[in-house]
C-alpha cells in the first residue's frame, strides 16, 4: 500500500509547533482533554472488553488519552507513538501510576513499524494530520487481531468554523465528517459508534484566542507571522464575522469512530 505523507516541510512545521507548545499543551488543551474522555467512554459504551493485551496509541502527545485509557482499561503492553520525541518524558508521571509494559516509538504513523496482532488501536485529535486517511485505516486494520478494536477521533469539516470563514487559518489536510468516514472504512470493520459533536471555547479577545492556538500548537501547519497591522486586520475581520456583541469563540468539531474487526 502506498503511503503519501505530508510534505517534509509541513510535517516538520507541525512537529516544531507541537514541540514549542509541549510545556503548556497539557493544561491549555481543554478541548482535547474532553475529546479523549469522550472517546474512551464511547469505547466502553460500544462493549469493548475491560482488558487488552497489545495496545497502540498514536499521536499520544502529553497523555490526555493515555490517562483515560489506563484509568478505565487494564493494558498489558502499550506502544506509544508521537512525532515529537519529547513526549516520552512528559508521559513518565502517567505511566508510573499504572505501570504497563511500554514501548515508545517516534515517527509518522503512516510508516511506523507495527506489531502484527493488536487488540486495540487508539488515537485522539491526530488523524486530521494524515494526508491519506483511507490508506492509514486500511493499514491499521491489517494490524488488528480478529476481534480487535479501533477507537479514533479526528475533526469534521466545520472544525474551527470561525477561522475557516476568514480563510487560510484552519489548516489540516483531512477534516472528515461521519459520512466521509463511512466511505473510507475497509471491509471487515463493524462500526460501534460514529458521530460528531461541537465544543465551543470562548475568549476574552483576539490575542487570547491566538494565544490558545499557540499554546496548544493546533494550527501547526499554518504560516502566520503577525504584525500590529495584520493583527488589527484579523481582529476586525473576526469580529465582523460574528453577531454584534457576541463573544469571540472557537468551535471544535470532533468526530468519534469506534469499530471492531470482525474477522
Amino acid at each position: 500500500m502506498t503511503q503519501i505523507l505530508l510534505p517534509a516541510s509541513v510535517q516538520n512545521r507541525v512537529r516544531q509547533s507541537f514541540r514549542r507548545g509541549l510545556p503548556s499543551y497539557h493544561h491549555a488543551a481543554v478541548a482535547q482533554a474532553q475529546i479523549a474522555a469522550t472517546l474512551v467512554q464511547a469505547l466502553r459504551t460500544a462493549g469493548a472488553p475491560a482488558r487488552f493485551d497489545q495496545v497502540l496509541e498514536f499521536g499520544c502527545g502529553t497523555g490526555h488519552l493515555t490517562t483515560q485509557l489506563l484509568q478505565h482499561f487494564t493494558v498489558d503492553h502499550l506502544t506509544l507513538n508521537d512525532l515529537v520525541p519529547d513526549c516520552a518524558a512528559a508521559l513518565h508521571p502517567i505511566l508510573k501510576q499504572h505501570s504497563p509494559s511500554v514501548t515508545f516509538q517516534v515517527g509518522p504513523i503512516e510508516t511506523l513499524p507495527l506489531p502484527p496482532a493488536l487488540d486495540l488501536i487508539v488515537s485522539a485529535s491526530t488523524v486530521q494530520w494524515v494526508q491519506q486517511p483511507a490508506d492509514l485505516i486500511g493499514r491499521l486494520t491489517q494490524h488488528l487481531a480478529p476481534g480487535g478494536w479501533l477507537a479514533l477521533s479526528g475533526f469534521g469539516r466545520t472544525h474551527f468554523s470561525e477561522l475557516q470563514a476568514l480563510g487560510g487559518m484552519a489548516t489540516a489536510p483531512s477534516y472528515l465528517d461521519p459520512r466521509d468516514w463511512r466511505h473510507i472504512l475497509p471491509a471487515g470493520l463493524h462500526i460501534g459508534a460514529l458521530y460528531s459533536k461541537t465544543i465551543i471555547l470562548q475568549f476574552t479577545d483576539t490575542l487570547d484566542l491566538l494565544r490558545h492556538l499557540r499554546l496548544t500548537g493546533v494550527n501547526g501547519s499554518a504560516r502566520n507571522h503577525w504584525t500590529r497591522a495584520s493583527l488589527a486586520s484579523f481582529d476586525l475581520r473576526l469580529r465582523a464575522s460574528l453577531p454584534q456583541g457576541a463573544p469571540l469563540t472557537l468551535s471544535y468539531q470532533p468526530v468519534f469512530l469506534i469499530a471492531c474487526k470482525t474477522g
